[in-house]
């Protein structure tokens, strides 16, 4: 699918086959694409926890409202972040790269996040967005729908997957076969408001 296509008819959808299954070899590929998806300094602050045990998603289904695509799409992936990624070994984000870059950019990643606790969670919301879209954009290529979730319990799903001390949960992602058609496009907003030309107006 052309990638335009693919963003013009990316749709949330929320009620799923639940008995479709979704292959490895399609899940492998649908995780590929989301790695993809850039990240400051190259970081890699996103984990993806695939939730595949039925009564796991029964439990998180429990604390999300009781939203049935939880439980009924192909896939659900929980997208979390590390924070402390910046200061793990940060050379390794550019390992292949002449030993003097490493150092270079190690020291740059240590400047930019050190001290800015601000940033560091900033930066974990901005790469979870930035992957869950490219999932979501993949998906669609594939011939499947898709869901962005933050109608959830963020402590208690932290607590059901074992989240660590210094990792946040952004957002669920599900994907699978939709058994609905999306709701027709409303109250968008004019580009007059949402697109500008250098600064905002003078007040």
């Amino acid at each position: 699918m052309d990638t335009l296509e693919a963003i013009r008819t990316r749709r949330a959808i929320r009620a799923y086959d639940p008995d479709h299954r979704i292959s490895d070899a399609e899940l492998r590929t649908l995780l590929a694409a989301a790695r993809m998806a850039p990240s400051a300094f190259n970081v890699q602050h996103c984990r993806f926890v695939v939730v595949k045990d039925p009564a796991l998603r029964r439990e998180l289904r429990k604390v999300a409202w009781d939203q049935s695509h939880v439980t009924d799409a192909s896939v659900l992936v929980v997208l979390c972040a590390d924070r402390d990624a910046w200061k793990e070994d940060p050379a390794r984000y550019f390992n292949g790269a002449p030993d003097a870059v490493r150092q270079q950019m190690a020291e740059m990643i240590t400047r930019y996040y050190e001290g800015r606790e601000w940033v560091q969670q900033d930066e974990t919301m901005r790469s979870c967005g930035l992957a869950a879209q490219t999932l979501m954009l993949a998906a669609t290529a594939m011939g499947y729908q898709s869901c962005p979730m933050d109608g959830f319990d963020f402590e208690a799903v932290g607590k059901l997957i074992n989240l660590p001390p210094n990792h946040v949960v952004a957002m669920f992602v599900v994907i699978g076969k939709g058994t609905q058609e999306a709701a027709p496009r409303v109250g968008k907003l004019p580009d007059s408001e949402v697109i500008l030309t250098d600064r905002f107006p003078s007040r």
